[in-house]
């Protein structure tokens, strides 16, 4: 079998056992549920909060079906970074590695691709709530010093769970679980009680209607119409406005996750302790984590009849975990949000208006103008509407954190010569905790730069989004290459995972292209 093992740029797998899965069930609850749960908490943000509300505000549920084909590509994308991490223990990030041309190009490519995860936007985004709670009103520009001040000390505040829990992916569950239930919770809550039956149709209708594009109403404002429609009507198909794309594309690129924060998927599988990644281990906290040790190399296991069978048992976890966990949580979370906007956006003061911090409070001031509710009833929703986007941004912009120290972490582990024979596999965690240390300084330098604009935060998210699907797309095409290449026959992806992924790879490269040119293209000319 040793012999059988494809040569890369990095040391050969070692071989060791496929463990074998437990059946699922609720038996088994706590052994299963893990990565989607965690990955849906993660991805709970600034789509979500920020740009889904904004898109249902403007324009209604007309344009949710972008989420649904963003949502259908990152299943592809996850499951198959999955597929590669059940079977050799590692994380795609060090199968990037060991592809040629060598770990040092794959690094330069790596590094270009996470420049979105150098912006700490959510982080802004919470200060501003945290200031609104403070001030019991939007901030303004007056305000900005305290805003800032308070972003600073978000950063410094979102590393402090991972230092604990024996696993740094142990309190990662932990704080994703109860975000996703916290704050689906109460969006469900005041769906219920507050949002009106056509809101509800409006939202979820909107997640099927495939071709409905925004045009000019020739008024100087937007309608959204079909596209296919339009063209059975009219024999063309109709101009799309693009006054809006970056701001779709950022919907588009927050919707389910984005960016690189879908290849975590794979390093969730690995400490997790599902397939192969029980063989390899994990990276552990700085408290609590002295018993658990990471092999700078994956393990993979002889292709016999029994390890297949247990294969398929380990598959049965991905599939579920994907498809019956993250993807409805994905849909919920991208759904759920704006319902609070398409009922409530209007009765804010901010809305339509281009006011500094507007974006993350847009549905919580509205709460606090609803007509129609009483004084007190408002005040309340609106307080509790502020903290669960504290919620939101907070533990994401925490995992943000990890996943910058994680990913890097992993490709200095198994990469590097040096490393491996300098440290050993209970010591993965000094690398881990000195780039989370090196990158809270950066974010601080960062924050600082973008807070010299006027409308950092949402200026941060809508050039995150629209970085991170430069990084999705292009790294989906390199997960397909992985799989198709380096896995035994048997494991590789069949045509329709094949079919799935590249698709991701496509529509997500296009839209960044789209973006770039209807955006940068015309301020280069003018340059």
């Amino acid at each position: 079998m040793t012999t059988d093992l494809p040569k890369t740029c990095l040391p050969t797998w070692d071989v060791a056992e496929l463990p074998e899965p437990k059946p699922l069930g609720l038996r088994n609850l706590t052994g299963f549920i893990g990565p989607g749960i965690v990955m849906c908490g993660i991805q709970i943000g600034g789509g979500e909060w920020l740009f889904g509300p904004a898109i249902t505000a403007k324009y209604g549920g007309g344009l949710m079906w972008i989420a649904t084909v963003a949502i259908l590509c990152q299943v592809f994308y996850n499951v198959e970074c999955g597929r590669y991490a059940l079977y050799t223990g590692e994380p795609v990030f060090t199968g990037f590695m060991r592809t040629r041309p060598g770990p040092g190009f794959w690094v330069s490519i790596a590094l270009l691709l996470s420049l979105g995860s150098l912006i700490p936007g959510l982080s802004t985004n919470a200060a501003v709530l945290i200031t609104s709670m403070y001030l019991d009103r939007p901030p303004t520009t007056d305000d900005a010093m305290l805003v800032n001040t308070t972003a600073y000390l978000c950063l410094a505040l979102v590393v402090l769970p991972v230092q604990v829990g024996g696993k740094v992916y142990n309190m990662l569950q932990i704080v994703m679980t109860a975000k996703v239930f916290v704050v689906l919770g109460f969006c469900l809550f005041i769906g219920i009680f507050f949002v009106s039956a056509q809101g509800w149709i409006d939202v979820f209708s909107g997640f099927l209607k495939f071709g409905n594009v925004p045009v000019d109403d020739g008024h100087g404002g937007e309608k959204v119409v079909n596209a296919f429609t339009h063209f059975r009507e009219h024999g063309e198909y109709p101009i799309v406005a693009l006054t809006s794309i970056a701001v779709l594309g950022a919907f588009a690129g927050f919707a389910g996750g984005g960016g690189l924060s879908n290849s975590t998927y794979s390093n969730f599988v690995r400490d997790k302790g599902w397939g192969m990644g029980s063989q390899v281990g994990a990276i552990a906290s700085a408290i609590g984590g002295h018993n658990v040790s990471l092999s700078h190399v994956g393990k993979v296991f002889a292709i016999n009849e029994d390890n297949l069978r247990k294969w398929r048992g380990w598959w049965k976890y991905i599939l579920t975990d994907q498809f019956l966990i993250w993807m409805p949580g994905c849909v919920m979370g991208m759904a759920l949000p704006a319902l609070l906007s398409i009922e409530f956006a209007a009765s804010s003061p901010m809305f339509s208006q281009n006011v500094p911090y507007a974006q993350s409070l847009i549905s919580a001031d509205g709460i606090r103008h609803a007509p129609g509710v009483s004084d007190a009833t408002r005040q309340l929703l609106w307080m509790a509407t502020l903290f669960v986007g504290l919620m939101v941004f907070l533990p994401s912009q925490m995992s943000i954190v990890d996943d910058v120290a994680r990913r890097w972490t992993d490709i200095i582990w198994s990469s590097n010569e040096k490393i491996r024979k300098r440290l050993q596999p209970h010591q993965a965690s000094r690398i881990y905790y000195t780039i989370l240390a090196c990158y809270v300084v950066w974010s601080f330098i960062s924050a600082t730069i973008f807070l010299m604009f006027g409308d950092a935060p949402r200026l941060m998210v809508l050039v995150i989004a629209n970085l991170n699907n430069v990084a999705l797309g292009v790294t989906a095409f390199h997960v397909l290459w992985l799989n198709c290449n380096l896995l035994p026959q048997p494991l590789r992806p069949k045509w329709y995972n094949q079919a799935g992924i590249l698709a991701c790879g496509i529509f997500y490269c296009g839209l960044a292209a789209l973006v770039f040119c209807a955006k940068i293209v015309p301020l280069i000319i003018q340059g």
